[in-house]
């Protein structure tokens, strides 16, 4: 016996489509626009899309820097705030974690006392001298010179332009990837390579197209980039709680 389908049925069944199909403007409400109520760059192609994101970076104020960095040397998680004047944050490494904070040319270096007595190259447990001099330095702010070999070191961490530039440079030919949320935020992904070998960087697709997260090639980290434009305070330590040793850090 043959089976009928009610009409009332088909007709359920084949109204939309009819409704899409007579439809002739791009896409509307049968399949959302992925560009509707963004700023309009993920329409653009992928050098596009880096290109402002770097342009909006240059010309951003402020902006925090946090998550984690893989080099040779380790890994480093980072969290600071940066602008043009300084920065204020801290860097955890395998064996420690420290603070920084820098105003102008003035560098500060805060941790604790186990930070100044150990050497991670060194083999043998710090002497009680050592020891003595790191207690003495616990928890305070140790003021960096400039002539110190560390001095730079040190500020790469706090230096916007340095941070920016190195952090969040593709590498290989452009690539557009997915459409993604990095902090509710509506994202279109830009790679290095097909897969991201030379990173993938995350560029907002509201307001200004801040990059908001790049992740590195090969495994080497994921850092997220927030509060652009935000300012923050900067302040001197006070006297009672800085020390400044002049030309060269304590050789703890």
């Amino acid at each position: 016996m043959a089976v009928r389908t009610p009409s009332s049925r088909i007709r359920r069944a084949v109204a939309p489509l009819a409704l899409c199909a007579g439809l002739t403007v791009g896409l509307t409400a049968c399949g959302a626009d992925p560009d509707e109520g963004t700023n309009g760059v993920g329409k653009l192609s992928a050098p596009e899309i880096e290109q402002k994101a770097q342009s909006a970076a240059d010309a951003a104020k402020a902006v925090r820097l946090s998550g984690t960095l893989v080099s040779k040397g380790g890994t480093f998680k980072l969290n600071m705030r940066l602008k043009q004047e300084g920065a204020a944050g801290s860097v955890t490494t395998k064996n420690s974690t420290f603070e920084l904070l820098r105003i102008g040319d003035a560098l500060y270096l805060k941790a604790d006392a186990d930070f100044w007595a150990h050497d991670d190259k060194a083999t043998e447990e710090p002497s009680e001298a050592d020891t003595e001099a790191a207690d003495k330095l616990d928890d305070m702010y140790v003021k960096v010179p400039q002539g110190d070999p560390s001095y730079k070191q040190f500020r790469g961490f706090t230096d916007m332009d340095v941070l920016l530039g190195g952090l969040i440079g593709l590498h290989g030919e452009k690539v557009k990837g997915d459409r993604d949320q990095i902090g509710g935020v509506r994202t279109i992904k830009v790679k290095g390579g097909a897969e991201g070998e030379g990173g993938t960087l995350d560029v907002a697709l509201v307001g200004s197209p801040y990059p908001l997260q790049f992740a590195r090639g090969g495994g080497a980290g994921v850092v997220v980039l927030s509060e652009w434009n935000k300012d923050f305070p900067l302040a001197e330590p006070s006297k009672e709680e800085t020390l400044d040793y002049g030309k060269q850090l304590p050789r703890t």
